[in-house]
């Protein structure tokens, strides 16, 4: 019986990368890596390792028959350094040999010569000197310069957000193996398997046809593995194509910290303007993106900051200006909410300030510029079907806000040494690739002669339940049972230049897709049965129900395995293969406006804090939440999603800080020192769902993967209130994460309010 994934894992039978069987004679690969951040290379000394036992041959980057690069936004990633490195970790050989064990250690031996090269780990830093991805872009809306002079209170500051470890269950892991005339086989551990093929057939200087990426799961990727997964399946495919032997390379946890790239680290300033109502007017902000070494998906995550810039807000003044500096740290790359988060962060901190220098509490200014339908984005977007407002409305009557509030203020009355705070995170997040050429998908739905049914697309199952839900759109189509429909492994010979599964959009794309096949299956099946059933019949009087024929809405004998026999017997197509693209999407980027989203996902939450004010320890007890989910097709999965996203928010906005030295150097590279939310860090979590039938996304279930992540920012604004219950006069950095650390220093620190 075919069951999901969820069983599979609980009952530890599901497959990934690493637990393929390894064919007779595979060898092990890993990487000579760069030991300072900044350098020219000045000697390789290769003969210690290349005398190893066990050694079989070292690779560097005139062993590449191709080209010798797999940046994709930005063709100016090396797969193997040769002139000169960019940042710690960074390859510049390929050790190859017998067994894991022996790879590592003969990589240790391998001596390199540097010409240390100033570096820069600063964003600030990076833009003073110049040092871009990219030149700067700006988007605007209204007049920011003349709406000032209408402003009753301006309010200006900086604030910034720090990186985010992704602490995917499955590090990077690539097996290849040479095929006959030449091919190849990857097994990837990736988010983007068209992305492998077209690097890996790059550097193999060789057609894609001859390179297949296959993948069946992965054990989480929250965007760590959406490019970053090609590095080590290039290294991989270089080493069974030169050694014409199986190939394999695997990262442990502590190096898969130190060679990956994080969340992109932000710093801002900003500047906001109110009437006196608390209506913002003008919203002014400036970011300073750490992107890292290299290009990666930095010009990408920008742009989605920007798209984020306003939020859940409409602002009749916006002008944001966006730049990606380039420093000596591994290159950066997508997270979860890629790059929307950060923006959100910044807005929220600039409305906290000036609630405070109003005197009010951030939740009226939040509240009394929610976006309404008809209001404009800064990108020339307007809001349709806004459910900005109604979620709000929705989370003050399930969860009685205004109630808990009190509680809240009678509970700090009476506790001197403990206080707790409630804050509010309304969010609007776009649903569609920012790059609208990546809003395509495709599949390939067969139906065998036994009645079950093959779903090929190009979404990677990662945990968020993908599968299941083409599953559930396959078999709601055919109205059969969901046991007779099985969705492959994502592979590139049965689906080609598929897009990452990333942006929230593995459903929507290659749900539409999958439904537009078995749609067209399903058409001739109805035109088999009227034919079958009377000569008057019309394919449009036929239904199917419970795997059974209707006509005219009557049952006949007629049921599915019968259908498709004779299906198959009158030489009726049961396969079929179709494309799906989003319609309507443009975006002009010579004046930064356009549609760029199918739709937004809507929603709010409450956070709530207890924070021990003798020690600085703090829990998030409860997070109560409105979400926009449309019609969900699967409401344990999307639950799930939501609650996931929740933590994985808290934790950045709380505990997980990254730490490099000056040097560059990962200090925070293990979980040890790099600590993230367990069992007992989470909190209750309540989720209502906001139904929407209208919902233009896929059978009227939107997006769920991202959006629920930016929930958690409002545990920061939180903490920060709950200090200020002890410590009035106390004004914050807005400088995330709050760890218990800067919360027991805040506690303390004596600085006079401002706003007094």
């Amino acid at each position: 019986m075919q069951v999901n994934d969820s069983e599979l894992h609980a009952q530890g039978a599901s497959t990934f990368t690493d637990d393929i069987p390894t064919p007779q004679g595979t060898l092990h690969a890993f990487p000579v890596v760069s030991t300072v951040a900044h350098g020219r290379i000045l000697n390789i000394k290769l003969d210690a390792a290349t005398a190893y036992p066990g050694v079989v041959r070292i690779l560097s980057a005139r062993d590449i028959p191709g080209i010798n690069n797999i940046g994709n936004i930005e063709a100016e990633e090396v797969l193997l350094a040769e002139q000169a490195v960019m940042y710690q970790g960074q390859p510049i050989a390929l050790v190859i040999a017998e067994t894991e064990t022996i790879a590592r250690q003969a990589a240790a031996l391998v001596e390199i010569g540097y010409q240390e090269l100033p570096a820069v780990f600063d964003a600030r830093t990076a833009h003073a000197q110049g040092l871009h991805i990219m030149p700067p872009r700006i988007f605007s809306l209204g007049d920011t310069d003349k709406a000032w002079q209408d402003c009753d209170y301006i309010v200006e500051g900086s604030a910034g957000s720090g990186a985010q470890e992704h602490v995917y269950l499955e590090t990077q892991t690539a097996l290849a193996y040479p095929l006959e005339n030449n091919g190849l086989k990857l097994f990837s551990a990736t988010q983007s398997p068209g992305l492998v093929q077209r690097a890996c057939a790059r550097v193999l200087n060789c057609p894609m046809h001859r390179v297949e990426v296959d993948v069946l799961r992965l054990g989480g990727g929250f965007g760590g593995k959406e490019e970053q997964a090609t590095l080590w399946a290039a290294l991989a495919a270089l080493g069974a194509v030169k050694t014409k032997k199986p190939v394999k390379i695997k990262l442990n946890r502590d190096e898969d910290m130190r060679l990956t790239g994080k969340r992109h680290p932000y710093d801002a300033d900003f500047k906001i303007g109110l009437d006196q109502c608390g209506k913002i007017l003008a919203y002014q902000v400036e970011f300073f993106q750490n992107a890292g070494a290299l290009a990666d998906l930095s010009p990408a995550i920008l742009e989605r900051t920007l798209f984020h810039t306003s939020n859940s807000y409409y602002i009749p003044n916006v002008r944001a200006t966006a730049n990606s500096c380039r420093t000596h740290l591994p290159p950066n790359t997508a997270f979860r909410g890629f790059g929307g988060p950060q923006a959100m962060f910044i807005l929220e901190s600039a409305i906290f300030k000036a609630a405070q220098a109003m005197h009010l509490d951030p939740a009226v200014i939040q509240q009394k510029n929610l976006l309404k339908d008809g209001d404009y984005f800064p990108y020339g977007m307007t809001a349709q079907q806004c459910m900005a407002e109604s979620s709000w409305q929705a989370l003050q009557s399930r969860y009685l806000i205004q109630d808990r509030q009190h509680a809240i203020d009678a509970y700090n009355a009476r506790h001197p040494l403990s206080k707790k705070a409630l804050a509010l995170m309304p969010i609007c997040f776009g649903i569609s690739f920012t790059a609208t050429f990546l809003n395509q998908a495709d599949a390939l739905v067969h139906i065998y002669t036994d009645g079950s049914v093959s779903v090929s697309m190009g979404a990677v199952e990662m945990g968020q339940g993908v599968k299941e839900k083409i599953r559930k759109i396959a078999a709601l189509t055919f109205a059969i049972d969901e046991a007779r429909v099985k969705v492959e492994s994502t592979n590139t010979t049965r689906i080609a230049n598929m897009s990452p599964t990333a942006a929230s959009v593995g459903a929507d794309l290659n749900g539409a897709a999958t439904l537009l096949a078995c749609t067209q299956i399903l058409q001739n099946l109805k035109t088999l049965a009227a034919k079958l059933l009377a000569d008057d019949a019309k394919p449009e009087h036929i239904t199917l129900k419970q795997e059974k024929v209707y006509l005219n809405g009557e049952a006949t004998d007629i049921e599915w395995g019968k259908l498709i026999s004779q299906a198959y017997l009158s030489r009726t197509p049961l396969s079929a293969h179709a494309h799906y693209a989003s319609p309507g999407l443009f975006f002009d980027r010579s004046r930064e406006q356009g549609k760029p989203f199918a739709y937004h996902v809507y929603g709010c939450a409450s956070v709530e804090v207890t924070v021990d004010c003798l020690r600085g320890i703090y829990s998030i007890d409860r997070v109560s939440i409105v979400h926009d989910a449309g019609k969900s097709l699967a409401p344990m999965i999307d639950r799930g999603q939501i609650e996931g996203g929740v933590v994985q928010g808290l934790g950045w906005m709380t505990m997980e800080e990254i730490i490099y030295d000056q040097q560059g150097r990962l200090k925070t590279d293990n979980l040890t020192r790099y600590k993230i939310p367990d069992f007992y860090f989470a909190p209750e979590i309540e989720i209502e769902f906001l139904a929407d039938e209208e919902s233009p996304a896929v059978m009227q279930s939107k997006a769920v993967g991202e959006p629920p992540f930016m929930y958690g920012i409002g545990a920061y604004f939180a903490l920060i209130k709950a200090i200020q219950a002890f410590n009035p006069n106390w004004q914050a950095d807005f400088c995330a994460p709050m760890t218990p650390e800067k919360v027991l220093s805040a506690l303390y620190e004596k600085n006079e309010s401002p706003f007094n």
